[in-house]
């Protein structure tokens, strides 16, 4: 028998709960407390399942009705009214939102990354994404809603910000589809919509005269011990400044010519081998005696448990006549990868191997880092040997050739 208004109005508890049935699944379950709460049974993937509608009379019999039409209507597609209420749930508490998705999936990664580069990309998010599309459901982001924010970042003429930002949302996105929260990656339809981003190189020199003439400057350097082995080391070995700075003796292994840096000092987070020719070896070897005792190879001058400042080798270029404008830290990667690759004697792999410029994919990244070893041993004993006769004046002949000798 169905159930009436007069009745939900006029029913009275009793010493325990009993219900009242008004068809297909819904009814009143009517409490000792007078409390009368609106459930629907149903059957999903051949289990009783129940669900609550409210309570009477904040839901009136038309409304219970109307709810058990829509749950009525999911199961015929196949979806279990249940889950699509937790679902709303979640998109009505913003559970969903792209600001939501985005801190979990920061939360998840950024202890894989550096302080800098966490710190810089959650300012990215916070400033130039969650104002405008935070709160917004990451599944109902469409590709011209993000081009519209990306596109406030270009105006400014932080067009490398921009791409930044729209790879940060693309690695969201493509988390979020994993975690079942998005079906496609907007971000990814964007490429090619935003305006290419200015390369700047890093000063440097190229010239081998020029070379020549900045190696016997680093040589004269009269400053510290340490920063004078740091910058003659800069150019033999071509790392990144920071990671020659945070060096450690333990990631050495003089006997074996090799400096192995773990992952958590390299850029990309992938452990890197970095050949040492013989005159690098020399330069370590004369520094260990100083700072040996040390965990750090470049300690600080006023605390031996932090390396020398990231502004130390800029500051010593200076000190040796090198403007800005003219030479940098970095800019000695520049230049090896410049006259090594000009050389015509090594392979564009094996210098790229040796620059760590990143392997994006982890599994071939876990393989790689030992990639080309043998052949860029040689490879660095050669550049120190070159950078050597530049710095004694030999005679400079131009090193592109067409031979049949060259290698890979």
């Amino acid at each position: 028998m169905a159930l009436t208004n007069v009745f939900l109005k006029n029913a009275t508890p009793k010493g325990k709960p009993y219900k009242v049935f008004d068809g297909e699944g819904l009814y009143i379950e009517i409490r000792p407390n007078g409390g009368k709460w609106w459930r629907l049974k149903y059957r999903y993937g051949g289990k009783e399942k129940r669900i609550s509608l409210g309570t009477y009379p904040e839901i009136s019999l038309k409304q219970a009705r109307s709810e058990r039409a829509k749950a009525k209507d999911l199961l015929a597609r196949g979806v279990d009214p249940s889950e699509d209420r937790k679902l709303s749930e979640k998109v009505e508490s913003g559970e969903n939102s792209f600001e939501r998705v985005a801190r979990e999936w920061f939360s998840k990664f950024s202890p894989k990354w550096s302080d800098g580069y966490a710190n810089k990309l959650l300012t990215r998010l916070e400033k130039d994404l969650f104002p405008w599309i935070g709160a917004t459901d990451i599944a109902d982001i469409t590709p011209p809603e993000l081009l519209k924010v990306l596109r406030r970042i270009e105006a400014r003429g932080a067009l490398e910000k921009a791409h930044r930002a729209r790879n940060d949302c693309s690695r969201i996105f493509r988390y979020a589809i994993a975690t079942g929260r998005a079906e496609r990656d907007a971000a990814a339809d964007l490429k090619g919509a935003i305006a290419p981003k200015v390369t700047r190189h890093h000063p440097t020199i190229t010239d081998p005269v020029e070379i020549g003439k900045l190696m016997r400057a680093i040589d004269s350097f009269e400053g510290s011990f340490v920063v004078r082995c740091a910058l003659q080391l800069l150019p033999i070995l071509f790392v990144r400044t920071g990671e020659l700075r945070h060096a450690e003796w333990s990631d050495f292994n003089l006997n074996e010519q090799l400096w192995c840096i773990p992952p958590e000092k390299m850029k990309m987070r992938e452990k890197h081998i970095v050949p040492l020719p013989h005159q690098a070896v020399s330069i370590l070897e004369e520094l260990h005696a100083l700072t040996g005792c040390h965990d750090l190879v470049f300690p600080g001058a006023r605390s031996t448990s932090r390396p020398i400042s990231e502004n130390t080798i800029n500051a010593a270029l200076r000190r040796l006549g090198y403007e800005k404008g003219e030479m940098v830290g970095h800019g000695f990667r520049s230049m090896a990868s410049t006259r090594l690759n000009e050389s015509g004697l090594w392979h564009a792999d094996v210098i790229e191997r040796q620059l760590a410029h990143g392997e994006r994919n982890s599994v071939r990244a876990s393989y790689n880092y030992a990639q080309h070893l043998e052949e860029r041993k040689q490879m660095m004993q050669w550049w120190a040997d070159y950078l050597d006769k530049l710095r004694s004046g030999a005679e400079v002949v131009p090193i592109r050739q067409k031979n049949t000798n060259t290698r890979g």
